[in-house]
C-alpha cells in the first residue's frame, strides 16, 4: 500500500522562503522503507556517513547532502564516527537533471529513471510533475539513503526523496536542496514503510 500524506516543512533557513519568486518548488516527495525488525536498532548509534556506490553526484558536489544527512540524523541519536567506530553506515546517492520548459531532459549528472527498493517496491518511477503556471527550466534532484548495519551489511531503513524546481531558484542550487532533501527525508523518522509523502517546501 502507497499512502500519501502532505506535511509543512516548517524549519527552513529564512533565505529559502525568500526564494520563492514566480513559480515555486513543489511539495518534496519522500517514501521511506522499515526493515521488519529494524525500528529497535534506529537511532541512538556511531554512524558513518559515505557516498553510496554508483551515486551520480560524486566528490565535493555530494558534500552537501552527506553533511545534510548527518546533521538530520544528529536529531535523532546517531554521532558521526570513523568506519571502525561506527555502528551504521548511512549511504547517500544524489542524481540531478534539468528539464526545459517542455519537459524534455538533460542530465545535470546521470539520468533521471525508475528504481526498486531493497524490499521490493518500485519506487520513483518517472518524473510527474508540473510545468504549467510559467516557462524557463526546472531542476530535479533525488536523494537516497540507504542505512545499514556495519557489521552484518543488513540494510535497516531506506529512504528516498525528489525535489523539483524552478532552475532559477535557490532550491536548485545543491546546498539548499541539501537542507530541504535531508530535511523532508527524515521528518517523522523512521516513517511508516512504504508509506509516500509530500514535504511543503515553503513556508
Amino acid at each position: 500500500m502507497k499512502a500519501r500524506t502532505r506535511i509543512a516543512l516548517l524549519s527552513l533557513p529564512l533565505a529559502l522562503a525568500a526564494c520563492a519568486t514566480g513559480r515555486s518548488a513543489e511539495p518534496i516527495e519522500v517514501t521511506r522503507f522499515v526493515a521488519p525488525q529494524a525500528r529497535a536498532q534506529l537511532g541512538d548509534a556511531r554512524l558513518m556517513v559515505e557516498t553510496a556506490p554508483g551515486s551520480p553526484e560524486q566528490g565535493l558536489a555530494l558534500e552537501p547532502y552527506k553533511e545534510a544527512v548527518a546533521r538530520e540524523l544528529a536529531a535523532f541519536g546517531y554521532v558521526e564516527n570513523a568506519r571502525p567506530s561506527a555502528d551504521q553506515i548511512a549511504s547517500v546517492s544524489v542524481e540531478r537533471t534539468e528539464l526545459d520548459r517542455n519537459g524534455r531532459r538533460s542530465p545535470v549528472t546521470g539520468s533521471i529513471g525508475g528504481s526498486t527498493s531493497r524490499y521490493g517496491n518500485s519506487v520513483g518511477v518517472g518524473v510527474g510533475i508540473n510545468l504549467g503556471g510559467g516557462s524557463g527550466r526546472t531542476v530535479v534532484t533525488r536523494m537516497s539513503v540507504f542505512l545499514r548495519d556495519k557489521t552484518s551489511g543488513e540494510v535497516l531503513w531506506e529512504g528516498r526523496a525528489r525535489l523539483v524546481a524552478p532552475a532559477k531558484s535557490e532550491l536548485a542550487q545543491s546546498g539548499p536542496a541539501a537542507y530541504a532533501l535531508a530535511n523532508a527525508l527524515f521528518t517523522g523518522f523512521p516513517g511508516n514503510s512504504g508509506e509516500t509523502i509530500e514535504v511543503e517546501v515553503n513556508p
